[in-house]
C-alpha cells in the first residue's frame, strides 16, 4: 500500500512539475515580447528628438553649423542664428 502511495505523489510531483515548467515558458515569452516593445518604443521616442534638444537656438554659443537648430552658425561671433 505505501508502495502505491509513493507511486502516486510521484505522478502528482511530476505533473505539479510540468505545469510549472509550462508556467514559466509563458512568463518567460511575454516577458521577452515587453523588453522587444520597451526597446522598440524608446528607439522610437529618441529617434523622434532628433538631437533636436541638443542643437542651440538662435543666439547660443556655437562651433559649426551642426551646432544650431536652424543649420546656420556665425564663425566670427560664434553664434547661432
Amino acid at each position: 500500500m505505501k508502495a502505491q502511495l509513493s507511486a502516486e505523489m510521484l505522478i502528482v510531483l511530476v505533473v505539479i512539475l510540468g505545469v510549472a515548467v509550462l508556467v514559466a515558458s509563458v512568463m518567460l515569452r511575454s516577458a521577452n515580447k515587453a523588453a522587444e516593445k520597451v526597446e522598440q518604443k524608446t528607439d522610437a521616442v529618441l529617434n523622434s528628438a532628433d538631437a533636436t534638444a541638443m542643437k542651440g537656438a538662435s543666439g547660443a554659443y556655437c562651433v559649426a553649423y551642426a551646432d544650431c537648430q536652424t543649420g546656420r552658425c556665425d564663425a566670427y561671433s560664434k553664434k547661432c542664428y
